[in-house]
């Protein structure tokens, strides 16, 4: 029987009000111990959190014992008071790794310390991968989809625990592999599924509460690989029953396990529809590579292009030529000047693969060896490629601010990919529609947001004309972003932003301004005078007539702009005889 979260089996230990872990039986001889970071911010392509998260670990009780995944290394004191409180570290036989970034794998050291004779279970790609972090001999299994390993009969609940594995590669890793209990019904998932949400409820038992989050965090890791999480579903549905997705960030998924799974099939789908695709490759567990691969993933994908990521390590030749030569653009990093035979073979695959003027793009995959980034984009030019955006450098290890840009190079070239597309959507609409339309008239607005702090610290902005009010108690206001807006990013739930009233005597500076295209990374606000001290959700325009300091409340998603609902909590006219400037449109299908 699941137990409830309130029930005398959940056990919570802390070391201070950042750090606390949390323990319970969750199923038949199945328990996990969830380790809750409550103040993290940022995460992996550094898209920030406003509830913290979790990394979650489990133990299975058969006649042998299996642990599915470790914690943070922050977490090592905590995790390991906890497992001796349940189990005895030299009765563990198994340690399932369902994927190696340090948040899961961080203490497989440790343990192995505690237990040489464990058999580390994972992809063959996992277990290269954990050879090269903890520098020890340790037994292995390696393991891929329709495989099994048997547990054996729990002596006290009579049930056999015989766990079939399902390969899910480049969720969000290469590496991946998902692990199905079927005694218990429990799909082992790690990042698949899961959001960054940390609280002490243990399953889902708000849809409303987590949606946000459970959404936020597949656009940002799962969206890029839309068609590597289609094929996983369709594993996923040939098994005979799921009762609960254990995942490896955020709450247990057991009360709405359907819903949630239809919503990965749901956006997966829309995301994979057409033909045009890009190819961002990566090198994993190179430098930098996979979390600025997934930043300009993320871009595409915001533009509503079609992406895959694909790890040059791992690919099969055959698969790799495939994707490159089908692929309307290609974007490659640098690689290690020393690289292994096997990765060499796959860059002569790669550039094998390429077609007569394919789009073609470089980034520094900042590993601290690497090929020089001018080299390859010269490669790329006498091979007749066309570029299709600026190499991406790196300097200096990557921030927040090298992130923004890395998104915003995906985003344009999302925009690039699909002009023909948009083009021809725009002729689709009536024209008298397109007309009639067209005479809805809006105010003009400059909407600004900023982030960080010091050396991170970064802002955007937009030109809006879709502004409207939408409550009275709290005084509240909607917003309608592009989906391939930068600011997007900066306007998730909780978050603030700064609606800038543009003056009917004086916007055309400022209207234009904005307006214009900005390269990758550009500062938005060179040359324009901000008052950065009187709102806290972003710059105010020193030009502008009024200013609105907002906090996203909500956010409802159409097929192209998400509707912000701000909470509008400080505000000012700088000149009350003026009135606000108003944007006319002949048309509807554009701006």
């Amino acid at each position: 029987m699941i137990a409830s979260a309130q029930t005398t089996n959940s056990k919570v230990a802390q070391i201070n009000n950042k750090l606390t872990v949390q323990s319970q039986n969750f199923a038949d001889d199945s328990f996990a111990i969830r380790s809750l970071d409550w103040d993290r911010s940022r995460f992996d392509i550094e898209f920030g959190l406003r509830n913290g998260t979790t990394y979650n670990s489990f133990i299975i009780k058969g006649k042998k014992l299996a642990i599915i995944d470790t914690s943070h290394a922050k977490f090592e004191e905590l995790w390991f008071k906890e497992l001796l409180k349940n189990v005895n570290p030299q009765e563990v036989d198994y340690l399932i790794t369902s994927h190696t970034e340090p948040d899961h794998s961080g203490l497989i050291g440790n343990l192995l310390e505690l237990n040489q004779n464990i058999t580390v279970v994972g992809s063959k790609l996992a277990l290269k991968f954990i050879e090269d972090q903890i520098h020890i001999p340790f037994k292995r299994l390696e393991v891929k989809s329709g495989e099994f390993l048997n547990l054996g009969t729990n002596p006290n609940s009579g049930l056999e625990h015989n766990i079939e594995f399902i390969s899910a590669p480049n969720l969000h890793w290469p590496d991946t592999i998902f692990s199905y209990d079927h005694s218990t019904h429990v799909l082992y998932t790690c990042d698949a599924f899961g959001l960054h949400y940390c609280s002490d409820e243990f399953f889902d038992i708000d849809q409303k509460e987590i949606y946000d989050d459970f959404r936020f965090y597949y656009d940002c890791l799962m969206g890029p690989n839309a068609r590597s999480v289609l094929q996983a579903i369709k594993r996923i549905d040939k098994l005979p029953e799921l009762k609960t997705i254990a995942v490896g960030h955020g709450p247990l998924l057991h009360n709405q396990v359907n819903y949630w799974k239809g919503k990965y099939l749901e956006w997966s789908s829309n995301k994979s529809k057409g033909n045009d695709f890009v190819s961002v490759c990566y090198i994993s567990d190179y430098g930098y590579c996979d979390r600025l691969s997934q930043a300009i993933s993320h871009g595409i994908s915001k533009a509503d292009a079609q992406v895959q990521l694909i790890d040059l390590r791992s690919s099969d030749p055959q698969e790799l030529t495939s994707l490159i030569s089908e692929s309307k653009a290609v974007v490659i990093p640098t690689w290690p000047v020393d690289s292994d035979n096997e990765l060499k073979k796959s860059l002569g695959t790669l550039f094998a693969a390429l077609k007569a003027k394919q789009f073609t793009a470089v980034y520094d995959a900042f590993g601290g060896n690497d090929e020089p980034i001018d080299s390859l984009a010269n490669k790329l030019r006498e091979l007749g490629q066309k570029e299709a955006f600026s190499p991406l450098r790196v300097k200096n290890i990557p921030d927040p601010i090298v992130y923004q840009q890395f998104e915003e190079a995906g985003t344009d070239l999302g925009q690039l990919i699909n002009k023909k597309k948009n083009i021809a959507s725009m002729k689709s609409l009536d024209s008298n529609l397109d007309k009639a339309l067209g005479r809805l008239s809006g105010g003009l607005y400059v909407v600004t947001a900023s982030q960080g702090e010091g050396s991170t610290f970064r802002q955007s902005a937009m030109v809006a004309s879709w502004v409207s009010q939408a409550s009275f108690s709290p005084p509240g206001i909607t917003v309608a972003v592009a989906k391939d807006r930068a600011i997007e990013s900066y306007m998730q739930v909780g978050e603030g932003f700064v609606v800038n009233i543009l003056r009917e005597d004086n916007y055309q500076k400022m209207f234009r301004h904005f307006l214009k295209r900005f390269a990758p990374g550009a500062d938005r606000f060179a040359d324009v005078d901000v008052i950065s001290n009187i709102a806290e959700g972003g710059p105010v325009l020193s030009d502008s007539l009024a200013f609105l300091d907002c906090k996203v409340s909500s956010r409802m998603e159409t097929p192209d702009h998400w509707i912000i609902y701000g909470i509008v909590e400080n505000g000012n006219v700088s000149d009350l005889s003026c009135k606000t400037a108003v944007h006319h449109r002949k048309v509807a299908n554009h701006y």
